[in-house]
């Protein structure tokens, strides 16, 4: 295939994935397989981390005014009611440092469990089902929305209505079941922090906005970091930037861009629908995704 359109399908699948709760990591490694990328290649697989930075480049811009916002009302927080340490953005921190530590102590789980479909499918297939489970539970809450004064309705179990209302108990919570999308591979960044924060007591939107939130520092350190490695001769397959030809340059920012663009898209869409129909339909797909991976690693269907 010519690489000019290997690199645009993978840009779009990246952005397409990223933020939607059904691994972007699973379908990478999947497309690259069924694509036939060369998976030894140093190059490769820093393109792969390339074209992940240009969807996390999405949220700071997207997020532009809220995070503005944040900034501006730092640490007392909008209603004056916080704190250096009860403040969103440093909530946001917390869970990130909560996430940060186990998952590098980790690094050498994580790497053998990025080769493995059975890992991915399992995982796809267990988010799938807990991701349905967890957002059925909530959606009739979920409809009936907060009280006409602003207060949950009495007996809901979602009190947390909005990102900027989060505690640190939620945070450090969620911050934790971060880890597992680390760990396992399929499980899903976004999935975990979302169903993680449905089952503290947040509603959708805020859950899923928290979950953007933190992915702004997870994945740029986790993404710079693999870079670094990959760039410095510390990975396995390390690559130099000297070693990098023009056209391999071309191809990198054609990644770069439309996974850009896409994931731009995406996050837009992603952000409407929740508020409409939830999560079922993600959950859905995640079973039926993870059924077949585990038939393809068993050999059951062709590879």
């Amino acid at each position: 295939m010519n690489e000019y359109l290997l690199s645009v399908l993978l840009g779009i699948v990246e952005g397409l994935t990223e933020f939607l709760p059904v691994s972007s990591t699973a379908h990478l490694r999947i497309s690259e397989v069924l694509l036939h990328v060369p998976l030894s290649s140093g190059y490769w697989k820093m393109y792969s981390i390339v074209i992940q930075l240009g969807a996390i480049l999405v949220l700071p811009i997207y997020f532009r005014k809220h995070i503005a916002k944040l900034i501006s009302t730092f640490p007392e927080g909008e209603q004056k009611d916080c704190d250096y340490l009860t403040h969103p953005l440093s909530l946001v921190m917390i869970a990130f440092v909560v996430t940060a530590i186990p998952s590098f102590l980790l690094t050498k789980v994580i790497g053998k469990n990025l080769e493995s479909l059975y890992v991915m499918g399992t995982a796809l297939l267990i988010g799938g089902i807990v991701m349905w489970i967890i957002d059925a539970m909530k959606a009739p809450w979920e409809k009936a929305g907060p009280g006409a004064a602003g207060s949950p309705t009495q007996g809901s179990p979602i009190h947390t209505w909005r990102m900027d209302d989060i505690h640190g108990g939620q945070a450090i919570w969620i911050g934790a079941c971060q880890i597992l999308s680390a760990v396992f591979p399929g499980t899903s960044r976004s999935m975990s922090t979302i169903a993680a924060g449905q089952l503290v007591g947040m509603s959708r939107p805020a859950a899923l906005e928290f979950s953007f939130f933190l992915s702004i520092p997870t994945m740029t350190v986790a993404t710079l970091y693999t870079l670094f490695k990959s760039l410095s001769g510390k990975d396995e397959n390390p690559i130099g930037v000297a070693a990098i030809t023009p056209h391999q340059w071309v191809i990198l920012a054609i990644g770069f861009v439309v996974s850009f663009i896409v994931a731009y898209g995406a996050v837009a869409w992603f952000m409407s629908y929740v508020r409409r129909r939830g999560f079922a339909p993600f959950a859905m797909y995640r079973i039926v995704l993870g059924i077949a991976v585990l038939a393809w690693a068993a050999g059951m269907i062709g590879r």
